[in-house]
């Protein structure tokens, strides 16, 4: 049995190592889908696991262990920057400024809370307290990713190789961390007394208000004698309207119009219009049946639903690509991430778009080619826009600044420095001729392998000193410390959102969870609301939590733990 003793003991070997990660995650993520009234820790408990590990003594060595940790953070980091930016410059439009005002707030407020705790309860003059505090801080806003970049920050500051060993002070705030963010908000709930039943009553009547994203099909004849001679682009920029007339008869002849179409009394129209345009669209004429509409399937004009896939097509603006004029097609509505919008002329296509055309069969299948529409394709990765990504936020991220008053000079490091670069070519990538789109599962699977790496890691770094930290040191004041960070922001942020600024109910328990980017948290609120207020509320705040959240936590380090 010497073999399999020395599979086990041999630090060096290969085997060994693989064999450590393989059954500290494997064990870490079955443990973290166990669920204790209903609620479950994740893949997080891959850390408890790895702590675990590493305090019975089977680890790997310190420079291999500091390695995949970076490794999985950084993977994992950028995976985020490309998941959320897209979305990230969106979020501030449409009322998303005020729930992101709320959401740094309470970031802020973490933050001070966390000082407060530590001038109060701990003894200032030892310099790995506040460290010990940041992984506390982490822990208790359940926030992996800031965890991070604390720990990575701390060895630019710590450079006689000491470094705080933080994920115990995360480990011992988490738990109650996640119990602690679905608490305080059932709380707000009854502070603001409010009731459910009438929360989801608003969100009814909120979606049947706004008219102005719904998109709407009209049919009429046209009597108005002030269009009578004008193009449809005329008649567009006259009203200030954008609508797409993707079919028109004119003298018993069906055509494909375009901007440069000229429109007459007694023409037959069917628009795509907004819901909240439609009364103003109805003044060309009287409504009408338009029978050729139903017959149309014996016409030689088809509508189709296509993917774009084709990187060519990726940031092209829809009015240039002038698809009605040059390719007799009209592009009525595209849909992307599950979001059908409104094909305005300002729109950028992006690879993954779904777009619905009208048009000609010829015509349609050659505006197919180009698009590529080849899910095969879609399914593939792009690895290179993944790694020069990485290359160029790893030297983003450490172009020293020098700041007086900083014992070092402040960098962006492993963590910001690829998060910020994945964010500006998520959003912007297409300018450069990068494809960033993966597919959901594909981004999820290497987020999830650079998390656990990550996580293992680290709690293999923390096992050895673990049960001297935790439980003969200063655990208990971690735990309850961990507590008053969690709920103190929450009630403050969530009763001003609430009294102050009138925001529903379901939509705050989606900002809290986004804040603090707690999935079962959002899990909660999504089981006691049908609507999806509470995943529109996360999806507003997340992408700036988790960059606050990143960014914080070394400068938190970088200007105070020195």
């Amino acid at each position: 049995m010497d073999w399999i003793i020395e599979l086990f003991t041999n630090n060096e070997s290969v085997a060994h190592i693989v064999l450590l990660y393989a059954s500290v995650i494997a064990i870490g993520v079955l443990l973290g889908k166990v669920k204790i009234g209903g609620i479950s820790l994740g893949v997080t408990f891959v850390l408890f696991a790895g702590i675990v590990a590493g305090h019975i003594g089977f680890t790997a060595p310190v420079s291999l262990l500091t390695f995949i940790q970076d490794f999985g953070l950084i993977l994992f980091v950028f995976c985020i920057g490309l998941q959320v930016g897209p979305g990230f410059f969106e979020s501030f439009k449409r009322g998303g400024v005020t729930l992101n005002m709320l959401t740094t707030t309470a970031v802020l407020l973490n933050i001070a809370v966390m000082f407060a705790c530590y001038f109060i309860f701990f003894d200032t003059s030892d310099v790995t307290n506040l460290p010990m505090m940041v992984g506390t801080l982490y822990g208790a806003v359940t926030n992996t990713p800031g965890l991070g970049a604390a720990n990575e920050a701390l060895t630019s500051v710590f450079t006689n190789g000491n470094v705080p060993q933080i994920a115990s002070g995360y480990a011992c705030a988490y738990p109650l961390g996640v119990l602690g963010i679905i608490a305080a908000t059932i709380a707000i709930r009854f502070i603001c007394k409010i009731n459910l039943n009438e929360e989801e009553d608003k969100l009814i009547q909120t979606e049947e208000d706004n008219t102005s994203v719904k998109p709407c099909q009209i049919r009429l004849s046209v009597d108005n004698t002030y269009i009578e001679g004008r193009s449809l682009h005329e008649i567009s920029e006259f009203l200030n309207r954008e609508f797409i007339c993707s079919r028109l008869k004119h003298d018993d002849i069906i055509q494909i119009p375009n901007g440069e179409t000229v429109v007459h009394k007694g023409d037959e129209m069917l628009i795509v219009c907004a819901e909240a345009d439609a009364e103003v669209i109805k003044s060309f004429g009287h409504a009408a049946e338009l029978p050729w509409v139903e017959e149309e399937k014996k016409q030689p004009m088809i509508s189709k639903r296509v993917v774009i896939t084709s990187p060519s097509m990726n940031g092209k603006v829809l009015g240039k690509m002038r698809f009605s004029s040059v390719y007799g097609v009209n592009i009525t509505r595209i849909t992307r991430q599950g979001i059908d919008l409104f094909a305005t002329h300002d729109l950028h296509l992006h690879v993954g778009d779904r777009i619905m055309m009208v048009g000609h069969e010829e015509n349609v299948n050659r505006v197919e080619r180009m698009m590529g529409n080849s899910m095969r394709r879609l399914n593939a990765p792009n690895i290179a826009t993944i790694f020069i990504g990485i290359f160029i936020g790893i030297l983003f991220g450490s172009f020293p600044i020098a700041i007086p008053g900083m014992p070092v000079p402040m960098k962006l490091g492993l963590a910001g420095g690829p998060l910020i670069i994945a964010i500006l070519i998520g959003r912007y990538g297409y300018r450069m001729k990068l494809v960033t789109y993966t597919t959901t599962s594909a981004n999820m699977m290497l987020r999830e392998i650079g998390l656990v790496l990550f996580l293992a890691s680290v709690g293999i770094k923390a096992g050895d000193g673990f049960v001297n930290t935790v439980i003969q040191g200063d655990g208990l004041k971690y735990v309850y410390t961990g507590i008053l960070i969690t709920v103190i922001p929450i009630l403050i942020v969530g009763t001003i959102a609430r009294l102050k600024f009138k925001f529903n109910y379901f939509t705050i328990m989606g900002m809290i969870a986004g804040t603090y980017t707690d999935p079962p948290a959002l899990a909660y609120a999504n089981q006691v609301c049908s609507h999806d207020a509470p995943s529109t509320g996360y999806s507003t705040v997340y992408p700036l939590s988790m960059f606050l959240r990143i960014f914080t936590a070394q400068l938190i380090v970088l200007f105070c733990c020195g």
